[in-house]
């Protein structure tokens, strides 16, 4: 890939890079509920990965919307989250399930925030570029992911008591 020439291919390069960051934390919160202790939790985890499967799918869309070719660019950045999440979370964890589930929603909130990231920058170039349409479909994104952030949050505080 050669570097961008413009704000647009800064875009498209940022939600090429999110739908790579999305497939790979779909497929790492799917292992992370299987070993969620709490019901809440594990719940909440199963719907984060429609979530992240219909923000991808506003990726898809706003770079099909662009003339952009419609394949993601592999995130190594996100990469390195899964690899973490699933080592804390799963393969390191703890064996008492509050403890681990205490890691499960770390490593889903770091996740998350790298996704926060991503979806808030390609909603300002979307903004710069003049695409406001495009701007309230991924600001939208960015506010899902804060309530589902939100939750988690939510859900540590009492985890944490109760592992204490």
């Amino acid at each position: 890939m050669s570097a961008p020439d413009s704000l647009k291919d800064v875009y498209l390069d940022e939600m090429k890079d999110l739908w790579s960051a999305n497939d790979q934390m779909a497929r790492a919160v799917r292992q992370l509920s299987e070993g969620a202790s709490d019901p809440k939790l594990k719940q909440m985890l199963q719907d984060s990965v429609g979530g992240i499967t219909k923000h991808t799918e506003t990726l898809k869309s706003l770079i099909e919307e662009n003339g952009g070719q419609t394949s993601p660019e592999h995130c190594k950045g996100m990469e390195g989250l899964v690899a973490e999440a699933l080592k804390h979370g799963l393969k390191e964890a703890p064996s008492d399930g509050r403890l681990r589930d205490v890691q499960i929603i770390a490593q889903y909130q770091r996740m998350s925030h790298y996704g926060l990231a991503g979806f808030g920058s390609a909603a300002a170039y979307a903004k710069a570029l003049g695409k406001s349409d495009q701007e309230n479909r991924l600001k939208s994104a960015v506010s899902e992911i804060y309530k589902s952030d939100e939750v988690a949050s939510r859900l540590a505080e009492s985890v944490e008591r109760a592992a204490a």
